[in-house]
């Protein structure tokens, strides 16, 4: 290639000058260090190994090339620059070599304090290449242990940021090593110890050879580009090594694009970063630009983002055939208001996913699938801008949308078309209630054969989902009875795994077995003890009924709290007790996910739960009373609730294609169709009242009681405001039922 010079190398001591001198920066459009601590030791125990660790790109720059590409120094050099060369391909290599050897008073990136590095010299001298390195986070403790020659030598530690001053600095070092145990041998009178220390010494010669050997013959390659090569054809090179190694990332990419148009993205991220870090995933700043071309385009794979440049010219398909180029934003000023908005419905997205009572995702490790984030972001954001007639029917579309694409792990792979598609269906969706997406009926139809007690584990999409489903629940603290500091829950064993790991098997890991339970709380309930004492505990020390309140915040029943109260617990017990759970968990998706129950208080569960007994008991009476019989059902039915229960049937036959019209026949089947007020007009319809009256007695303590009940029902179930008098009614009506209902 022209202007491109043969392969070179540099032997490591010549680099370490290099780097100290400051030779070696860093171009904005380079991701940043992304590096773990762990990263850095391997490439160092490569270097020690004498491995190969690869070939750097460097380009000879200049006054105008360093300041046109805004260049940096690399992560922790502090002393005066001197720039030569900057770094197109080895950036992560050049700084963990310099973090280790020159250890930097700054933090480690992305981490609160420092990192050490540390050779063990017996272990490097005994060939040991597993274990003769090591770091450790700079603590008061260590750096201490760093002002304290003694230390380092009595324990044959070498801090690799001694190298930092090459052959000599490294040198002093060693010297004071040899001199340390040649002084401890010649004071010693006991023959053994004067024999290890003596051996001591010989091993700071054969230290320093060591050292020596790797500052003067281990050597890293690098191919140099001419100065006068034109910065976007080293661009272009740049992405082509990328893309043959680790993929450049479509944000770095979209950084270089941007720079000749003033937009520097890198900066407009850490801007954002802060407010957007609830998630922990180092593709947050792609998601703003998805974001941005979903609401641009719909599609947000990488081909689609490159036309987000100012400017960039689109060639679409027109309903005639012919073709069309547009463009999708006009300017800067228009690209840093759709960044803006992008970060806003990011920011939102991920409030509304840590709300304890909308999605229960109150930690990042609870997210299910951050790779939902976008769509999520993009449809609410949608909805903002549009601002449709019906926001509440879209909103509920909008959550049934995504509990359904987390419990059949929709987001797990082609992420990009996926949300497109999304985006897309619930668009119609919002407008035509027939054009339900098809992951909706997957979801209803498939998610009792989830396995919740074998696959699964921790941290996967479903066992988060769960945890967050039994936050919206509201599971309360097992010690003060009251909602807990969300921020203090983490998910911790119902059956102690100290004890019951043996018996329980790999369940005993699994989401039946965990709930939300602050820390505090684990320690003292339950402190490895078997749930027959600390229930048992809990019963002793507060109501009954107080205590199985609680549990069944965390969806554990009444049943399951029994079993777990047997003394002994068997691995019979535990199998019962996950598969009494399992019931409850899916009860709870059905109502609460899939019916919609929501947002029902605590304190209204309960009673939610009574008044659905009597709308069975009501259903049961009505049936038996006038009979099962289609016929009995068409003559003593009024009318006008037969052709309201018409059209319901014939919805829920357009959702299920296996069901015919033959299931809905019997009167039995078609009831489940009624609401509260179709069961009070079918019972004192004239036509049936006779049949009635005898269980009812009085008509218009009926009516009454129906209005009660309804109205407590109705604010309950669709989240509405329940004064105390409506309560205090609509209790007063289900003691009522019960007792005209036995």
């Amino acid at each position: 290639m022209k202007n491109v010079e043969k392969a070179d190398r540099v032997h490591l001591g010549s680099l370490i000058d290099s780097l100290k001198k400051g030779h070696y920066v860093i171009p904005d459009f380079q991701r940043d260090f992304e590096w773990a601590p762990w990263d850095v030791l391997e490439l160092i125990r490569s270097i020690f190994m004498d491995y190969y660790i690869g070939t750097l790109l460097l380009w000879k720059g200049n006054k105008e090339n360093f300041k046109m590409l805004s260049c940096e120094p690399i992560y922790g050099f502090k002393d005066s620059l001197d720039a030569q060369h900057i770094v197109l391909d080895g950036q992560q290599r050049l700084t963990a070599i310099h973090y280790a050897f020159f250890a930097p008073d700054v933090p480690f990136p992305k981490r609160s304090k420092g990192v050490l590095y540390l050779i063990d010299i017996r272990a490097l001298l005994d060939e040991d290449y597993e274990n003769f390195i090591r770091y450790e986070f700079l603590t008061n403790k260590n750096k201490r242990f760093l002002k304290d020659k003694s230390a380092q030598f009595e324990s044959h530690t070498f801090p690799l940021g001694e190298m930092k001053g090459g052959s000599w600095g490294t040198s002093d070092w060693i010297k004071g090593y040899r001199d340390y145990w040649q002084d401890k041998a010649e004071a010693t009178e006991d023959e053994k110890d004067k024999e290890t220390f003596q051996s001591y010494t010989e091993g700071a010669k054969q230290f320093r050879s060591i050292i020596e050997e790797l500052l003067n013959e281990f050597h890293i390659s690098y191919i140099e580009l001419d100065h006068e090569i034109e910065v976007a054809k080293v661009c272009d090179i740049f992405t082509q090594i990328n893309s043959k190694g680790v993929r450049l990332d479509i944000f770095d990419l979209l950084n270089a694009m941007l720079r000749p148009k003033d937009v520097f993205l890198k900066q407009m991220w850490r801007d954002a970063e802060e407010q957007l870090d609830f998630t922990d995933t180092k593709k947050m700043k792609t998601y703003i630009l998805q974001v941005m071309s979903v609401l641009e385009q719909a599609y947000c794979s990488s081909k689609y983002l490159y036309y987000l440049v100012p400017e960039s010219k689109k060639t679409i398909r027109k309903p005639d055939g012919s073709k069309e180029q547009i463009i999708l934003i006009e300017d800067v000023e228009e690209f840093n208001e759709r960044w803006h908005q992008s970060v806003k419905a990011l920011r939102k997205a991920i409030e509304s996913l840590k709300n304890p009572r909308d999605f229960g995702a109150i930690k990042s490790a609870f997210v299910p699938y951050p790779s939902i984030i976008p769509a999520f972001a993009s449809i609410k954001e949608f909805v903002t801008e549009t601002k449709p007639t019906n926001t509440l029917d879209v909103n509920r579309k909008i959550r049934k949308w995504y509990w359904a694409s987390i419990f059949t792990n929709r987001y797990s792979s082609s992420v990009e078309s996926t949300t497109a598609k999304d985006f897309m269906s619930l668009k119609k969706w919002f407008k035509d209630d027939e054009a339900v997406p098809d992951m909706i009926e997957e979801f209803i139809n498939g998610f009792k054969y989830i396995d919740l007690r074998n696959d699964n584990p921790k941290g996967s999409a479903i066992y988060n989902a769960i945890f967050n489903l039994l936050v919206i629940n509201e599971a309360r603290d097992w010690s003060s009875f009251e909602l807990p500091e969300y921020s203090e829950l983490d998910d911790h064993h119902i059956v102690p795994y100290s004890i019951f790991k043996e018996e329980g098997g790999k369940a005993i890991n699994s989401i039946l077995n965990r709930t939300p339970i602050s820390d505090s709380t684990n320690r003292h309930i339950i402190r490895n003890r078997m749930p027959h004492d600390y229930i048992q505990e809990m019963f002793d020390n507060n109501e009954a009924n107080q205590v199985y309140q609680v549990f069944e915040s965390h969806l554990i029943s009444r049943q399951a709290v029994s079993i777990l109260l047997k003394k002994p617990f068997t691995k019979a017990d535990f199998d019962e007790f996950l598969e009494e759970r399992k019931r409850t968990i899916f009860e709870a998706i059905q109502t609460q996910l899939i019916d919609e129950k929501i947002n029902i208080p605590a304190h209204l569960k309960h009673l939610d739960a009574e008044i659905e007994e009597i709308e069975y008991a009501i259903r049961d009476i009505i049936v038996s009373t006038i009979g099962q019989d289609i016929n009995e059902y068409k003559e003593c039915v009024p009318q006008h609730i037969q052709a309201k229960v018409q059209i319901r049937v014939d919805s829920d036959l357009k959702k299920k294609p296996t069901a015919t019209p033959e299931d809905y026949k019997d009167f039995s089947k078609r009831i489940e169709f009624f609401d509260l007020r179709e069961y009070q007009d079918t019972i004192v319809s004239k036509h049936n009242w006779g049949k009635f009256s005898s269980i009812f007695s009085d008509k218009n303590s009926l009516e009454v009681r129906f209005n009660q009940l309804g109205t407590l029902r109705n604010g309950i179930r669709h989240s509405r405001s329940i004064s105390e008098i409506e309560q205090m009614d609509g209790e007063v009506a289900i003691k009522w039922f019960k007792t005209v209902l036995k």
